[in-house]
């Protein structure tokens, strides 16, 4: 599995495909979010913006393969270890984009009545709460499941916006969590979304594995 993580972080890194999706959290960083905010609520956007990005890198990664280098590396790995190691990749470098943004948003953010290390764990499990839900729609918007193009940038789009605003949703429930800890000056750091965005994206990805090696 190394030597297929280290092979679809090559490829995505050669490419520059992931300029795209981090030009776009850089923008929403930059308009959503101002130095001297209530850090909880600019932490709560900080996240939400995150979830279309780690959805966009998932696709781009499911998808950047030619086919016929895909036929090989399947071949040599199998479908399904293949396909996981793409999505592996596409999830792994929001996470570490959202930590570094949560980081510097609770350096910067207004933390009256909240301590920075409260903060801090809030955000950052916000964070991933709202990056692994976004896996998990990029995961769905694209191959085995949706092979047009136009399709699927359609599903990771809709699949996006369902997940941000959508009742029961654990990215909806730590960004509620921290925009009404804002209200009230409370860090509440929200475990129960990000476990309920890790089984998600589990489920997700064992699905998606299971579909490749049968529909590929």
């Amino acid at each position: 599995m190394t030597a297929l993580l280290r092979y679809q972080s090559g490829l995505l890194f050669r490419s520059q495909r992931w300029l795209a999706p981090l030009l776009l959290y850089a923008v929403f960083i930059g308009v959503g979010v101002q130095a001297g905010e209530p850090v909880l609520g600019a932490l709560g956007f900080t996240a939400a913006a995150l979830l279309p990005v780690s959805a966009w890198s998932v696709r781009i990664c499911l998808t950047q393969e030619p086919p016929a280098a895909r036929t090989v590396v399947a071949a040599a790995a199998g479908r399904g270890r293949a396909h996981l190691a793409a999505l592996l990749t596409g999830a792994a470098w929001p996470v570490l984009v959202g930590t570094v943004a949560v980081l510097v948003v609770t350096a910067t953010g207004d933390r009256r009545g909240v301590t920075a290390s409260a903060a801090a764990s809030a955000g950052l499990l916000a964070a991933g709460a709202c990056a692994l839900t976004g896996a998990a729609v990029g995961a769905l918007a694209s191959r085995p499941f949706v092979r047009a193009t136009g399709w699927s940038l359609a599903a990771l789009v809709l699949g996006s916006l369902l997940a941000l605003v959508t009742t029961g949703s654990p990215a909806k429930h730590a960004m509620t969590a921290l925009v009404e800890g804002a209200r009230t000056t409370t860090a509440d750091p929200p475990w129960l979304a990000c476990g309920g965005a890790l089984l998600l994206a589990g489920a997700v990805a064992a699905l998606a594995c299971r579909a490749t090696a049968r529909l590929e």
